[in-house]
């Protein structure tokens, strides 16, 4: 069992109040709270070591360097990532899952290609193959998913043929909660000639992440879902994809050499890392891996199980409410909404009562088309959550349910 409540002193912003009332954050899927240790890391660099890393040769720009490059490290362990090389920082998935869909497409992409995107996808897994697809003349292939949020990956085969070059999907979706079988969709699309890119925003808070198990060829995440710092993310390649795809961002740390007649480009991760980077962020994001990783995984997993199975017990006891995504598996995401109620009414009540929960299309209109709503409230869970938060939320939202109902 976690000692949540010695877990809850370590986020001081879930000592606060809200209206008068205790905060209840019950929007991690958002964004997640940030530990002590984070919060002190970067209040610390900017503090003592702030200076641009790889471009001097002065005792702060070399320190900044290790501490950068040792945080890359810190995360290549914690994916389960061969090499060094094959992780990039970037500023979120956002950028990360761009960053593919771009480099990627210019370099293995062509008129004619397919590329198949899951249903469920949060718009940064789509927008950008999209994107890609239209530059290229490519087709854009959905991978549907059933009532209860269950990817159907047995209609893969119906998909996928000779000219299929990329499957995008999520490891655990934002809204539904769904953990697809990812290691399925990988050999499936490696048996094709495939490329796999996986969204794990939400997956890595909830059960972790060994790309080398998963198979995957690429891997993106942003850090502040993982009680890290906001603008940071990270992407992860196969070494030998990597080395074949042309950079998309020009300019200083990405080169080798500069002249009017030719450039080239520096070796990986730094081919991918233009500018200045975000050097604060990536190793106060390692602070965040550190934080989690001495935490029991399973109990983690465990606790945040029991917190889902209660929400679900109490909201469906809510008449007219529904809730969406079912699957056994899923993580600790429950949307829902009401009969007759709109969903921005609930989360505005529920505001007063200090309760945080997020609105809205959740960044997949696909998903509110599917089920024919314009969108839905969703409760998303952390390990800092304790069974009398939950209990707060039903309350919460049979008051709103009586007041909106008059």
């Amino acid at each position: 069992m976690l000692d949540i409540a010695r877990i809850r002193e370590e986020f001081p912003i879930l000592s606060r109040t809200v209206y008068g009332r205790p905060l209840v954050y019950l929007d991690s899927g958002a964004t997640a709270q940030k530990p002590r240790a984070v919060i002190e890391c970067t209040e610390r660099l900017y503090r003592e070591l702030n200076a641009n890393i790889h471009r001097g040769v002065h005792y702060l720009s070399s320190e900044a360097t290790a501490m950068y490059e040792a945080a890359r490290e810190q995360i290549r362990t914690f994916i389960g990532a061969s090499s060094r090389e094959e992780v990039i920082f970037t500023s979120g998935a956002t950028a990360s899952l761009n960053t593919v869909a771009r480099s990627w497409s210019e370099r293995f992409l062509r008129e004619g290609d397919n590329i198949i995107i899951s249903q469920m996808e949060h718009h940064s897994n789509i927008v950008p193959w999209q994107m890609a697809a239209q530059a290229r003349g490519a087709e854009i292939r959905v991978l549907p998913f059933d009532d209860s949020g269950r990817l159907c990956t047995e209609l893969l085969d119906t998909l996928i043929d000779s000219r299929t070059r990329m499957v995008a999907v999520t490891q655990a979706s934002n809204t539904l909660g769904t953990r697809p079988d990812i290691e399925t969709v990988v050999a499936r699309a490696h048996a094709a000639g495939a490329h796999v890119t996986v969204d794990g925003c939400q997956g890595i808070v909830h059960g972790g992440t060994d790309v080398a198990r998963m198979g995957c060829d690429f891997y993106a995440f942003s850090a502040h879902k993982l009680y890290g710092p906001t603008g940071t993310g990270v992407l992860y390649g196969r070494r030998e994809l990597l080395e074949q795809m042309p950079p998309c961002a020009g300019g200083g740390d990405m080169v080798e050499s500069v002249s009017f007649e030719k450039t080239t480009y520096a070796p990986l991760p730094l081919k991918f890392e233009a500018g200045t980077a975000n050097y604060v962020g990536a190793i106060a994001a390692a602070e965040a891996v550190r934080f989690v990783s001495s935490l029991d995984a399973a109990a983690v997993e465990d606790h945040e199980r029991r917190l889902t199975q209660l929400a679900h017990r109490l909201l469906s006891e809510i008449e007219g409410l529904r809730i969406y995504g079912t699957t056994e598996d899923k993580c600790s995401i429950v949307s829902f909404d009401i009969e007759g109620v709109h969903n921005y009414d609930v989360g505005m009540i529920l505001d007063k009562l200090g309760i945080a929960v997020r609105t809205g299309h959740h960044c997949a209109e696909p998903v509110m088309r599917r089920f024919g709503v314009s969108g839905m409230c969703r409760a998303s869970m952390a390990l800092y959550n304790t069974e009398d938060e939950i209990e707060a939320l039903a309350a919460g939202v049979r008051r709103a349910v009586r007041m909106l109902r008059k």
